[in-house]
């Protein structure tokens, strides 16, 4: 199976009429196509109706997913940053130099190799060449021994499940977001989780970011456990961090 996964959004276009929406759902595209990284919406839109005028134009855009290089290091920590809600701030700031700017520590951060948060774990979504999404996710295996020791973040080290394949963050930049990445993501998460042989995919979300939690809740994750959020000023939420974990069982897929 191919590393790289892609989806096309076709649209036909032309000035001045009614945007008409026709979506193909992606389990039906499965069905036709066999491919499971491969799905294809289309929709047309604005178009002229005139004298039996046909479509004037059509512009086809395709997403495409790919493994990072380390090239992308300063993209991830761009999106990392909006997927954490505040946490890589918070972690960014700590691990600064004197006057260093929180994007060069991520990108620094996500350079490294061998490491969990390295590039290495990372997917990127691209739309003619730019990245306009990302998939940080690596395998968690829990360490007893070792504890976290900082209070903000005791919290989020105390909601890790062990063999479980983890989903540190999904970002889609804003105006590429309502057209399927985010899923094509997490579908994406799912294929190398079998690929590794663990059985589940573990995440963690604030109960307060209610959008996110009812689309991971759709998509078939379930509360595992919580824990209390310690404010600080750069963390958005409060209230509760929740650990959601999806089990894949040996006959799914």
């Amino acid at each position: 199976m191919s590393d790289a996964g892609s989806f096309q959004f076709r649209r036909l276009a032309a000035p001045r009429f009614l945007f008409h929406f026709i979506g193909v759902r992606r389990r039906l595209i499965k069905r036709i196509t066999g491919f499971d990284s491969r799905f294809t919406i289309q929709f047309y839109g604005q178009f002229r109706r005139s004298a039996g005028e046909a479509v004037q134009s059509m512009r086809e855009a395709q997403y495409s997913i790919r493994p990072a290089r380390k090239s992308d290091c300063r993209r991830i920590a761009e999106l990392y940053r909006i997927s954490s809600d505040g946490v890589a701030d918070y972690i960014w700031t700590k691990m600064g130099r004197p006057g260093e700017d929180i994007l060069d520590v991520g990108h620094r951060r996500y350079e490294r190799e061998g490491t969990p948060f390295s590039y290495e774990n990372c997917k990127m979504v691209e739309l003619e060449g730019k990245v306009v999404g990302m998939l940080v996710a690596f395998p968690m295996e829990v360490d007893e021994i070792r504890q976290e020791t900082d209070p903000i973040l005791v919290p989020y080290s105390m909601l890790e499940e062990d063999r479980s394949y983890y989903i540190c963050g999904i970002a889609v930049e804003e105006g590429h977001r309502g057209k399927g990445i985010g899923t094509a993501l997490l579908d994406e998460a799912e294929r190398t989780c079998r690929q590794i042989g663990f059985e589940k995919l573990s995440l963690i979300v604030f109960e307060e970011n209610v959008n996110a939690r009812r689309w991971y809740e759709r998509a078939g994750y379930v509360e595992r456990r919580r824990h209390h959020v310690v404010p600080h000023p750069l963390i958005h939420y409060r209230g509760y961090a929740l650990l959601m974990v999806k089990e894949l069982g040996s006959g799914s897929g």
